[in-house]
């Protein structure tokens, strides 16, 4: 993560918290001012965060906070909404009761608006609660099917990527491709090099099932589209991580035994095993990455501390530096 952050303080952006009155919160904005990773926003009464901040003994050193209620920008943001959800049911009155009331829908309309450069919420709501806001207003990327979640698990000695962990249940082929991609871009931005590994049960045509069937599909798919990635599946975890296994068995793979970006048939493999990694590894999991928005939206977990808020906030920084090269 010394990378990222790195990266992150060399031009810091504009990060807004939704949850801006929570303790975990407003202690995280504390290291991102100190160490100038991030400018951090707050969304909440400002009385409120104030008061929690001197009780903390936090200096907030000129920090916006925002009363979404009180805020000059809240019938422009209202207009906005209502214009991208006026057929979906939504009308002006919703528009700006949900905008006054949802911190994650005011702070998504500002990402969308272009002030504030990234959003960054979760610590005290369900992750559904923040992904919704943010595909109605900001929305995915062209030519995606959906958005992707991802872990980043740091080790001692080593970094691997495991996807998706957090949004699609049953992947289709074409969703599995388009999450390797992805993952492979998001590790590219860590200065990996990504070693893809398409996981099954199966190993090459071992085990012939629809589930199997569909790995190797999308394997297909991901080299069809994005030929320069050193990608193999179908592929048992094992052997992606062994190489005298693949030297002996598979030559003719484009693994070596050394991958490091693991994408999972379905979200119920990659999730259960990206927490066991954390917990039996010791691994560091720095995550959900949000991938596939066309503006910087991360998600926060309930049982994140402050190090990891840290650590979300520079992912979501480096984020932001690439949109503005885009």
């Amino acid at each position: 993560m010394r990378t990222m952050i790195n990266k992150a303080k060399a031009a810091p952006k504009r990060v807004v918290f939704p949850e801006g009155e929570e303790d975990k919160i407003l202690r995280s904005v504390q290291v991102l001012l100190d160490e100038r990773i991030a400018i951090p926003i707050l969304i909440g009464e400002e009385k409120v965060i104030r008061e929690k901040a001197n009780a903390l003994n936090i200096e907030l050193r000129g920090t916006e906070i925002i009363n979404p209620r009180k805020s000059e920008k809240l019938n422009a943001y209202s207009e906005v909404l209502f214009a991208k959800r006026q057929r979906k049911g939504m009308t002006r009155y919703d528009a700006r009761r949900r905008l006054q009331e949802d911190g994650n829908y005011f702070g998504a309309i500002m990402v969308e608006q272009g002030d504030a450069d990234a959003l960054l919420s979760g610590i005290n709501a369900h992750y559904p609660d923040v992904i919704l806001p943010a595909i109605e207003v900001v929305g995915k990327k062209d030519g995606l099917s959906k958005v992707h979640g991802l872990y980043m698990m740091v080790f001692k000695k080593e970094v691997v990527f495991c996807a998706d962990t957090t949004v699609t249940i049953e992947p289709t082929a074409e969703e599995l491709a388009e999450t390797a991609i992805l993952a492979a871009e998001q590790a590219q931005r860590f200065d990996i090099t990504p070693r893809v590994a398409m996981l099954s049960f199966s190993n090459f045509g071992s085990a012939q099932h629809p589930l199997t069937q569909k790995v190797k599909k999308a394997t297909e798919l991901v080299k069809e589209r994005a030929p320069e990635l050193t990608v193999d599946g179908e592929i048992q975890a094992n052997v992606a991580l062994d190489p005298e296994i693949v030297k002996s068995q598979y030559p003719f793979s484009n693994l070596r035994g050394d991958a490091n970006v693991f994408i999972f048939p379905d979200l119920q493999s990659g999730n259960i095993t990206y927490k066991m990694l954390a917990k039996l590894g010791n691994a560091v999991a720095v995550g959900p990455i949000l991938m596939g928005m066309k503006k910087p939206i991360h998600v926060l977990q309930r049982a994140d501390d402050v190090s990891d808020i840290v650590n979300m906030a520079a992912v979501a920084v480096n984020d932001a530096q690439m949109n503005e090269l885009a």
